[in-house]
Protein backbone atom coordinates (compact mmCIF):
# COMPACT_ATOMS: atom_id res chain seq x y z
CA UNK A 1 0.00 0.00 0.00
CA UNK A 2 1.30 3.44 -0.96
CA UNK A 3 2.22 5.62 2.04
CA UNK A 4 0.63 9.12 1.92
CA UNK A 5 3.02 12.03 1.47
CA UNK A 6 2.93 15.25 3.50
CA UNK A 7 1.33 17.11 0.56
CA UNK A 8 -1.43 14.52 0.23
CA UNK A 9 -2.60 14.93 3.84
CA UNK A 10 -5.56 17.17 4.63
CA UNK A 11 -4.94 17.15 8.36
CA UNK A 12 -5.72 15.37 11.58
CA UNK A 13 -9.19 14.87 13.07
CA UNK A 14 -9.79 14.01 16.71
CA UNK A 15 -13.03 12.70 18.18
CA UNK A 16 -14.16 13.64 21.69
CA UNK A 17 -16.82 12.26 24.05
CA UNK A 18 -18.58 15.49 25.00
CA UNK A 19 -18.72 19.26 24.60
CA UNK A 20 -16.59 20.03 27.66
CA UNK A 21 -13.70 17.93 26.38
CA UNK A 22 -14.05 19.42 22.90
CA UNK A 23 -14.00 22.95 24.33
CA UNK A 24 -10.93 22.23 26.49
CA UNK A 25 -9.17 20.67 23.49
CA UNK A 26 -9.99 23.67 21.29
CA UNK A 27 -8.52 26.01 23.93
CA UNK A 28 -5.41 23.82 24.24
CA UNK A 29 -4.94 23.73 20.45
CA UNK A 30 -5.30 27.53 20.16
CA UNK A 31 -2.88 28.08 23.05
CA UNK A 32 -0.40 25.76 21.30
CA UNK A 33 -0.46 28.18 18.35
CA UNK A 34 -2.52 26.30 15.78
CA UNK A 35 -4.64 28.54 13.55
CA UNK A 36 -6.00 26.32 10.72
CA UNK A 37 -8.56 24.53 12.87
CA UNK A 38 -12.23 23.66 12.75
CA UNK A 39 -14.71 21.91 15.02
CA UNK A 40 -17.78 19.86 14.26
CA UNK A 41 -20.61 19.31 16.71
CA UNK A 42 -24.28 18.33 16.48
CA UNK A 43 -25.23 21.07 18.94
CA UNK A 44 -24.05 24.65 19.48
CA UNK A 45 -21.15 24.76 21.94
CA UNK A 46 -21.00 28.04 23.81
CA UNK A 47 -17.47 29.47 23.67
CA UNK A 48 -16.20 27.21 20.87
CA UNK A 49 -15.83 30.05 18.36
CA UNK A 50 -13.70 32.00 20.82
CA UNK A 51 -11.74 28.88 21.78
CA UNK A 52 -10.83 28.27 18.15
CA UNK A 53 -9.92 31.92 17.63
CA UNK A 54 -12.35 32.35 14.72
CA UNK A 55 -12.73 36.01 13.83
CA UNK A 56 -16.07 37.76 13.61
CA UNK A 57 -18.06 37.21 10.41
CA UNK A 58 -18.20 39.89 7.72
CA UNK A 59 -21.78 38.94 6.86
CA UNK A 60 -23.31 41.81 8.84
CA UNK A 61 -21.38 44.33 6.75
CA UNK A 62 -22.42 42.60 3.54
CA UNK A 63 -26.09 42.71 4.59
CA UNK A 64 -25.78 46.39 5.53
CA UNK A 65 -24.29 47.21 2.13
CA UNK A 66 -27.09 45.23 0.44
CA UNK A 67 -29.72 47.14 2.42
CA UNK A 68 -28.16 50.51 1.60
CA UNK A 69 -27.98 49.54 -2.08
CA UNK A 70 -31.67 48.58 -1.96
CA UNK A 71 -32.65 51.87 -0.34
CA UNK A 72 -30.61 53.87 -2.86
CA UNK A 73 -32.09 51.88 -5.75
CA UNK A 74 -35.65 52.43 -4.52
CA UNK A 75 -35.08 56.15 -4.02
CA UNK A 76 -33.30 56.64 -7.36
CA UNK A 77 -35.83 54.59 -9.31
CA UNK A 78 -38.83 56.49 -7.94
CA UNK A 79 -37.13 59.86 -8.28
CA UNK A 80 -36.26 59.15 -11.92
CA UNK A 81 -39.74 57.89 -12.76
CA UNK A 82 -41.78 60.57 -11.00
CA UNK A 83 -39.60 63.58 -11.77
CA UNK A 84 -37.96 62.87 -15.14
CA UNK A 85 -39.66 60.02 -17.01
CA UNK A 86 -43.37 60.57 -16.16
CA UNK A 87 -43.75 64.02 -14.56
CA UNK A 88 -47.46 64.17 -13.69
CA UNK A 89 -48.96 66.39 -11.04
CA UNK A 90 -51.43 64.29 -9.04
CA UNK A 91 -53.78 66.02 -6.56
CA UNK A 92 -51.56 69.07 -6.46
CA UNK A 93 -48.57 67.34 -4.86
CA UNK A 94 -45.07 68.20 -6.08
CA UNK A 95 -43.28 65.96 -8.58
CA UNK A 96 -40.59 65.08 -6.03
CA UNK A 97 -42.82 63.89 -3.20
CA UNK A 98 -40.32 61.76 -1.29
CA UNK A 99 -42.63 60.70 1.61
CA UNK A 100 -44.61 58.60 -0.85
CA UNK A 101 -41.36 56.82 -1.79
CA UNK A 102 -40.88 55.31 1.69
CA UNK A 103 -42.84 52.04 1.24
CA UNK A 104 -40.94 51.09 -1.92
CA UNK A 105 -37.62 52.14 -0.40
CA UNK A 106 -38.38 49.96 2.63
CA UNK A 107 -39.36 46.96 0.49
CA UNK A 108 -36.25 47.16 -1.70
CA UNK A 109 -34.07 47.57 1.40
CA UNK A 110 -35.48 44.31 2.79
CA UNK A 111 -35.23 42.52 -0.57
CA UNK A 112 -31.62 43.52 -1.25
CA UNK A 113 -30.63 42.74 2.37
CA UNK A 114 -32.12 39.26 2.11
CA UNK A 115 -30.32 38.55 -1.16
CA UNK A 116 -27.06 39.89 0.29
CA UNK A 117 -27.49 37.65 3.36
CA UNK A 118 -28.15 34.49 1.35
CA UNK A 119 -25.51 34.96 -1.33
CA UNK A 120 -23.01 36.43 1.16
CA UNK A 121 -23.43 33.40 3.40
CA UNK A 122 -22.94 31.05 0.46
CA UNK A 123 -19.82 32.95 -0.62
CA UNK A 124 -18.24 33.24 2.82
CA UNK A 125 -18.90 29.57 3.64
CA UNK A 126 -17.61 28.37 0.28
CA UNK A 127 -20.93 26.73 -0.56
CA UNK A 128 -22.08 24.65 -2.25
CA UNK A 129 -19.46 22.17 -1.06
CA UNK A 130 -20.61 18.63 -1.73
CA UNK A 131 -17.28 17.12 -0.65
CA UNK A 132 -14.74 17.85 2.06
CA UNK A 133 -11.80 15.56 2.93
CA UNK A 134 -12.87 15.56 6.59
CA UNK A 135 -15.88 13.47 5.52
CA UNK A 136 -13.43 10.54 5.14
CA UNK A 137 -12.85 10.42 8.90
CA UNK A 138 -14.12 7.15 10.36
CA UNK A 139 -17.33 7.81 12.27
CA UNK A 140 -17.63 11.40 11.04
CA UNK A 141 -21.25 10.80 10.06
CA UNK A 142 -21.96 11.01 13.81
CA UNK A 143 -21.01 14.71 13.77
CA UNK A 144 -24.65 15.45 13.06
CA UNK A 145 -26.02 13.24 15.86
CA UNK A 146 -23.68 12.60 18.80
CA UNK A 147 -20.05 13.08 17.69
CA UNK A 148 -17.70 15.92 18.59
CA UNK A 149 -14.72 16.44 16.29
CA UNK A 150 -11.76 18.81 16.11
CA UNK A 151 -9.72 19.15 12.92
CA UNK A 152 -6.25 20.62 12.51
CA UNK A 153 -5.37 21.14 8.85
CA UNK A 154 -1.96 20.25 7.46
CA UNK A 155 -1.53 23.73 5.95
CA UNK A 156 -1.15 25.14 9.48
CA UNK A 157 2.41 26.44 10.00
CA UNK A 158 2.73 24.52 13.29
CA UNK A 159 1.44 21.24 11.86
CA UNK A 160 3.73 18.30 12.54
CA UNK A 161 2.03 14.90 12.37
CA UNK A 162 3.67 13.45 15.48
CA UNK A 163 3.40 16.59 17.64
CA UNK A 164 -0.18 17.26 16.52
CA UNK A 165 -1.25 13.70 17.29
CA UNK A 166 0.40 13.89 20.73
CA UNK A 167 -1.34 17.20 21.48
CA UNK A 168 -4.76 15.87 20.49
CA UNK A 169 -4.28 12.68 22.51
CA UNK A 170 -3.17 14.78 25.50
CA UNK A 171 -6.36 16.85 25.06
CA UNK A 172 -8.46 13.75 25.68
CA UNK A 173 -9.29 12.55 22.19
CA UNK A 174 -11.03 9.20 21.95
CA UNK A 175 -9.64 8.63 18.46
CA UNK A 176 -7.17 10.59 16.30
CA UNK A 177 -7.25 10.04 12.54
CA UNK A 178 -4.98 11.42 9.84
CA UNK A 179 -7.12 12.37 6.85
CA UNK A 180 -5.86 12.35 3.26
CA UNK A 181 -6.88 14.84 0.61
CA UNK A 182 -9.02 13.69 -2.24
CA UNK A 183 -6.83 12.95 -5.30
CA UNK A 184 -8.65 15.67 -7.27
CA UNK A 185 -8.09 18.37 -4.62
CA UNK A 186 -5.62 21.13 -5.52
CA UNK A 187 -2.29 21.00 -3.70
Amino acid sequence: MKQPTANSMYGMVAEFHDTETLLKAANLVREAGYTATDAFSPIPVHGLVEALGIRRSRLAGIVLCGGLAGAATGFALQTYLSVFQYPHVVSGRPLFSWPSFVPIIFELTILFSAFAAVFGMFGLNGLPKPYDPVFNTPGFNRASTDGFFLCIQSNDPKYDPAATRALLEKAGAVQVTEVAKHPDDPE
